[in-house]
Formats: C-alpha cells, sequence, structure tokens
C-alpha cells in the first residue's frame, strides 16, 4: 500500500515555529463578495489560503471567531480525526471528534438522524463453496450452508414521513445472523461515499439536510447548503457523479446494488489478510427511472418502493442478489494509483474482478413495521471472526457512531447546558459550533449554516490553529505511529475518478447527469456557489460543464478552480454504466393494459401470456375499477381505474382498445396523460390497430417501441423491445 508521508495538509508546526498559516485546515473559504462585506464589518483584510483540497480560496478572517468545543475549548482543526500515523487508525483519545460525533447522533428523536424512511424484509444467505482459503468466518465455511438475514433498504436525506423516489443515495443494510454472532454489512447503493474522514459526516448531513432556519426542502439535495458544503469539498466530486445518475432514482428496491463502501480485511485460519470490497448484485439487474418519471412516482404513490417490495415478497417473487468481492492483497493495494483506505474511490471491476461468495433471497415480509424495520439497529463495529476493518478513517469514526446512536437514541446530547457541566471561564457559555437540537436544548441558534466549511456565513465559528487544543504528538514514537491530524496526500486526488465514472455512462446516462446537475444548481440561490460548482464541473469534464452551463444559461461564469493533483484520464469501466451492463430481460418488471368496452380479448390474452412467460406481471387498466366488456361479449375485471393508475406505476404500457373505445378515450384526459407520459418516460407501448388513432392525435411519434400487437408476431416484437428497457432514441428526438 502507498506509505508517502507528505499530506494535503500539513503537519502542525513546533511550539517555537507557529507561523506557518498552513499548518491547520483552513478557515472557510469565503466568495469575493461575502469577503468583502465580511472585510467592510471588520476592519480585517482578505487572504488567500489553501483549502482543504488544495485548492484557493480568497476568505477573511473575522474578529474571535474560534470554534471550540461545548465545554469552551478552543477547537485547532475540524477537518481531520486524530490517528496514529499518517494512515493509521483513528483514535479514541479524539474527544473532539467523540464530541461532534455523539452530539449529532443524538440530534433527532426517536426516528433515525439519515435513513429514517426505511423498508425490511427477512431472508437467507447461501454460500456458494467453501472459503476457508479466504476466510474463517462460519457462514461463508462450506458450499450451501445457509445463514438468516435482515435486510433494510432506505433513503437517505428525508425523515420517516418522506416520499420514496427523491434522488438520493439509498442505504442497503444487511444483518447476518450467523453461528458466531451477528455481522452487520452497512452499506449503500453507490460504492463511494462524499467525504474520506468521518469529522466531516456531521457536516456533510447538515448541508443536505432541511436547512435549518426555515425547516425545507425535505429529501432534496437541490438547496444551496448541500452544494455550498460540496462545492467546498473536492472529494465529493465522485460521488456526486453517482449520486447525480441514474442510481439515485432506482426502478425498484429489488433492482438496486448494494456496496461496503470500505475497505474490509476477510481473515483465514491461518492470520493470512486479504483486502475486500464487497458488492451486491441484484439477480433482476440494477434499474433506474427518469426524472420526470420519478416526480409523478411520488405524486401518484409515495409508497411505491416500499410496496414494490412488499408485494414481490408477498406473492413469492423472491427478490435476489449475488455477494461478491474484489480480493486483493498488499502488493496489488500498493500498487494502484490510489489509496485504498479512501471511500471515495474505487477499484474498477477491470482490474480486480469480482469473485462471487453466495446468493441472498428475501423471502419473507417483516410481521411488525416498528418492532423489526424501525428497531433494527444496524452496527458496522458487529464483526465476526474471519471478518476485519481497515484503517479507513470513515469506516474508523461508523465503528464508533453507529454504536452511540442505537445506545441512546432517545437520550440528551445537551448534558453540558446543565449549569453544573456548563462552561463559565470562557466567552460561549454552551460552547461555540456548528452542533444543533437534541432532547433539552436550551440555546437558540440562529443562521441557516450549521455546517463547515461555509461561504454563506462567513462569520461562523472555525478551528483555530493559535488557540486550539493540539494533542501531544509522542516524540518517542516512529514516524508512523505519531498521532496527527492530517491527510495523506494519496487522497489528494479527487477528480480522476469522478471523470472516469462521468466518461464511462452511455451517452443517456450522460444526458441524465448533466440535467440533474442543472435542475439542482437551478435550486440554488447564491451565484458563487453554482459558479464554483461549475469550476468542480469543469476540471471531471467539459462535455459535462458546458451542459450544465448551457442549461443554466451560465456560460463563461465558472470559478476557476486549481486541484490539488490535476486529474488523470483513466481507462474506462463500462461495468459502472447501469445501461452499458444491462441485460435484455423484463423479469420483475410490470405491463399496465389499458382497456376500454369493446377490446379483442385475443391481443390481451396473447399480451399477458408473453410477459408472464419472461417473469413480469400484467395488471388491467379500465375506465373504472369494474373492468370493461370485450368485443365477443366477455367481461373482464380491472385492476385499476384509470384515474389511479397513471402509467408512471407500469414499466411498458399496452392499448387494446376498440374504434369506439379509442374515440371516447381521447376525450379523457387520464387516457391522454397515460399516453403521453408513457411516451414521453420511454417506455415501450403496445396498441391494437384501432388505438394507433389515441397515440397519432397527441402528436407523439411513432418509432420502433410503438409496436401494432394487432399484426403478426406483433406481441413478440413488444416484447423484445419492452426487453431493451427505456427507448433511449425517443429522448434524443
Amino acid at each position: 500500500m502507498p506509505t508517502s508521508t507528505k499530506s494535503t495538509s500539513t503537519k502542525p508546526a513546533p511550539k517555537t515555529a507557529k507561523s506557518s498559516s498552513s499548518k491547520a485546515a483552513p478557515p472557510n473559504p469565503s466568495t469575493a463578495k461575502a469577503a468583502e462585506d465580511a472585510k467592510a464589518a471588520s476592519g480585517t483584510p482578505p487572504e488567500t489560503l489553501i483549502g482543504e483540497g488544495g485548492e484557493t480560496h480568497e476568505v477573511t478572517t473575522v474578529a474571535e471567531q474560534t470554534m471550540t468545543t461545548n465545554h469552551g475549548i478552543p477547537i485547532s482543526d475540524n477537518q481531520n480525526s486524530l490517528k496514529a500515523g499518517v494512515r493509521g487508525p483513528t483514535l479514541l483519545e479524539d474527544f473532539i471528534l467523540r464530541e461532534k460525533i455523539t452530539h449529532f447522533d443524538h440530534e433527532r428523536i426517536p426516528e433515525r438522524i439519515v435513513h429514517a424512511r426505511g423498508s425490511a424484509a427477512h431472508g437467507v444467505f447461501e454460500s456458494y463453496r467453501d472459503f476457508s482459503d479466504l476466510t474463517r468466518a462460519s457462514f461463508l465455511s462450506q458450499a450451501g450452508k445457509q445463514t438468516e438475514v435482515f435486510v433494510r433498504f432506505s433513503t437517505v436525506a428525508g425523515g420517516a414521513g418522506s416520499v420514496d423516489l427523491p434522488r438520493d443515495v439509498r442505504g442497503f443494510a444487511v444483518k447476518m445472523y450467523t453461528d458466531e454472532g451477528n455481522f452487520d454489512l452497512v452499506g449503500n447503493n453507490i460504492p463511494v461515499f462524499f467525504i474520506q474522514d468521518a469529522m466531516k459526516f456531521p457536516d456533510l448531513v447538515h448541508a443536505v439536510k432541511m436547512e435549518p432556519d426555515r425547516g425545507f426542502p425535505q429529501a432534496a439535495s437541490a438547496h444551496d447548503t448541500f452544494w455550498d458544503f460540496v462545492s467546498l469539498m473536492p472529494e465529493s466530486m465522485h460521488m456526486l457523479q453517482w449520486a447525480m445518475s441514474d442510481r439515485g432514482i432506482p426502478r425498484s428496491l429489488r433492482m438496486i446494488e448494494g456496496f461496503g463502501v470500505h475497505t474490509f480485511r476477510l481473515v483465514n485460519a491461518e492470520g493470512i489478510s486479504t483486502f475486500v470490497k464487497f458488492h451486491w448484485r441484484p439477480v433482476l439487474g440494477a434499474h433506474a427511472v427518469v426524472w420526470n418519471e420519478a416526480v409523478k412516482i411520488n405524486g401518484a404513490d409515495n409508497d411505491f418502493h416500499r410496496r414494490d417490495l412488499w408485494d414481490a415478497i408477498d406473492k413469492g417473487d423472491f427478490p435476489a442478489w449475488e455477494l461478491s468481492v474484489q480480493a486483493f492483497d498488499e502488493e496489488m493495494a500498493a500498487s494502484l494509483d490510489f489509496d485504498v483506505l479512501d471511500a471515495t474511490k474505487i477499484i474498477p471491476e477491470e482490474i480486480v474482478p469480482l469473485l462471487p461468495l453466495g446468493k441472498m433471497t428475501l423471502n419473507r415480509n417483516p410481521d411488525n413495521f416498528f418492532a423489526e424495520t424501525e428497531q433494527v439497529a444496524f452496527l458496522p463495529s458487529n464483526l465476526v471472526p474471519g471478518v476485519d476493518v481497515t484503517n479507513d478513517p470513515l469506516l474508523q469514526g461508523r465503528l464508533f457512531s453507529y454504536q452511540d446512536t442505537q445506545l441512546i437514541r432517545l437520550g440528551g446530547p445537551n448534558f453540558h447546558q446543565i449549569p453544573v457541566n456548563s462552561a463559565k471561564g470562557c466567552p460561549f457559555l454552551h460552547g461555540h459550533n456548528h452542533q444543533r437540537d437534541g432532547k433539552m436544548q436550551m440555546a437558540v441558534p440562529k443562521g441557516r449554516v450549521a455546517y463547515e466549511p461555509s461561504t454563506l456565513d462567513p462569520t461562523g465559528p472555525r478551528a483555530n490553529v493559535d488557540k486550539g487544543f493540539e494533542t501531544h504528538p509522542d516524540s518517542n514514537s516512529t514516524d508512523d505511529a505519531v498521532r496527527l491530524r492530517i491527510r495523506p496526500e494519496s487522497f489528494a486526488d479527487h477528480y480522476s475518478q469522478a471523470r472516469l465514472f462521468f466518461r464511462s455512462m452511455s451517452e443517456p446516462e450522460q444526458r441524465h447527469i448533466i440535467a440533474a446537475f442543472a435542475f439542482e444548481l437551478g435550486k440554488v440561490e447564491t451565484i458563487a456557489i453554482r459558479t464554483r460548482m461549475l469550476g468542480h464541473l469543469a476540471i471531471i469534464d467539459d462535455a459535462l460543464v458546458d451542459g450544465v452551463e448551457e442549461a443554466l444559461g451560465m456560460q463563461g461564469q465558472r470559478d476557476a478552480i486549481t486541484p490539488a493533483v490535476p486529474p488523470r484520464d483513466l481507462a474506462l469501466s463500462p461495468t459502472l454504466s447501469m445501461i452499458k451492463k444491462a441485460k435484455p430481460s423484463i423479469a420483475g418488471r410490470k405491463l399496465g393494459v389499458l382497456i376500454a368496452d369493446g377490446f379483442d380479448d385475443a391481443i390481451v390474452d396473447a399480451l399477458v401470456a408473453a410477459v408472464v412467460a419472461e417473469g413480469a406481471a400484467a395488471e388491467i387498466i379500465a375506465p373504472n375499477v369494474a373492468g370493461a366488456t370485450s368485443a365477443a361479449g366477455k367481461h373482464r375485471p380491472a385492476h385499476h381505474a384509470l384515474a389511479g393508475a397513471p402509467s408512471v406505476l407500469f414499466d411498458m404500457v399496452a392499448l387494446v382498445l376498440s374504434a369506439d373505445g379509442t374515440a371516447k378515450l381521447a376525450k379523457n384526459p387520464d387516457a391522454n396523460d397515460f399516453v403521453r407520459d408513457a411516451h414521453r418516460h420511454l417506455k415501450a407501448i403496445a396498441h391494437s390497430p384501432e388505438a394507433l388513432a389515441m397515440i397519432k392525435k397527441a402528436g407523439l411519434d411513432v418509432d420502433d417501441a410503438v409496436v401494432d400487437v394487432g399484426a403478426a408476431a406483433g406481441v413478440a416484437g413488444f416484447v423484445n423491445a419492452a426487453k431493451l428497457g427505456k427507448h433511449w432514441p425517443r429522448e434524443v428526438a
């Protein structure tokens, strides 16, 4: 593994040489206007400082904005946790990290701070073979060995009562009830994360959550505080590509991938350690909806994902995932051009292929939502023999934070506000920092900013290298064991893999990423945040930034940002693209068949039989829930009334109508929306010959995915078109 001790932050200088301004994490960067305003208010001139990622920002130092702990102790570094050496483990003695994380853990009661909205199921994991050469873990010790599991999927940003389809990361947490104790693999549907060090996790969540002064937006990252924060954190650039991609709006919880995110270790009985990255791959494949479709699904069915998972399991259509690892040794880790302890990086599968370990099947819904889904506690520290952690500083923080959160989920973190505990000998009675809320909160913090770095509040608290507490470096130790707060140089490349991700996408996925950035940044009110973010996108890819600038109408307004490490052009990784690696299939999908009186029974029967044979489901929609009568006089009941079943609830649609039925439905706004939305959302559309008039009247193009199922081989042609998923040429048109 890389052993360089050079860092993107500079080691604190000895007490005899405290003049260097680069020895600590930077003050909050400021826009030129904010700096000017702050200068006028304070009389302090602006200065140019090196940012956390090595980029340059002009900032203004305002008198007495020293950040402190809740007990009034000045803080010298709010960017890095205390480690035993440059790449060593995070130390428990870091009381600044512990106070910050514990206060954050207790900000919301009783629901989870993040991942509050979840859906879960019971199931079983089965090992493919004996993997004792790789690990001594019992659940992987023999072929066919089964282990019960409980899995919780979740959104991240919204509360328990929010919707299922915001653009968001999805939590993917698996509890394995092994015969050696519980093993919890607590990850996401994206293999990287926004930050590299757990010290910044409260800041990240504060930034993406509802803005604290106004209480909105709910379950959305399209607002100023989130983009202000990430635009100041170059390490977030790779994760942003994933989050803005279609993975942020999945079709189904049954169709998301899962990742352990961090580098872990598997250890065999001989004590031989192998680094691993965990991957969950859905048997149904990874699939997504388009943004407009997600918006309308949230309007039509807030519980779309939750209902989809429940219904599939309830009818015996059990979702399944294959657990694989990327396994590699120290030599391989050292040969990579990035640090495997950096949670913002992936190892492309072209470099280290996946090794399948077993299959997980979810086969039983919870008996009680509160007792199981709400009360389940996942702990990354739940490790069985044969599975171990690494010194990844983000993982190290999680090992502490999760257990603390669950232990005192209804507790009160504001004990420092009890008079006997209050700081009395300093200017700040209850501390001066960004920690907020919680049980027994007596202070009244003001303003919208509850995170750092930030430009929205240039006068807010920040670390003070001169007054802040500094841990003694223990000069008797070797260099690798010195306790310090630092980012290794090997973590400094924030853009190469972001570029790799964007350039590895298909054209539709790239368009969606551009549109997602444009939509979200269009919600950002502060122009300086938008121009800063455009500066980061310009480093990643010209087509990306040009597309976003054009969509925003902000051509030529990007900031000039100098990266700490210039990005490199890496070999493309097609496996990163959902579209490129998707296999033709409609398994697990749903066909919505719209009928009206006079419909053709034979066509409906043929369609239903064809999609069911491919592992999909079919549901009948009629003008009212009573159903409709065919031309042959046969009454067919409906699953849905048209008014309550928009096409966004289905993956493919069919219009099986007579001439009279077409004429009547052409006057029905719900029917017109059904057809137009299906076409706009790039779905395969089957139609009886008579129903073509309705499509043309709506002004829609008849392309390869609009199929006449009354013609010879029409049903087979429609199924083949549907197997290709979205009809992307239509989006371009």
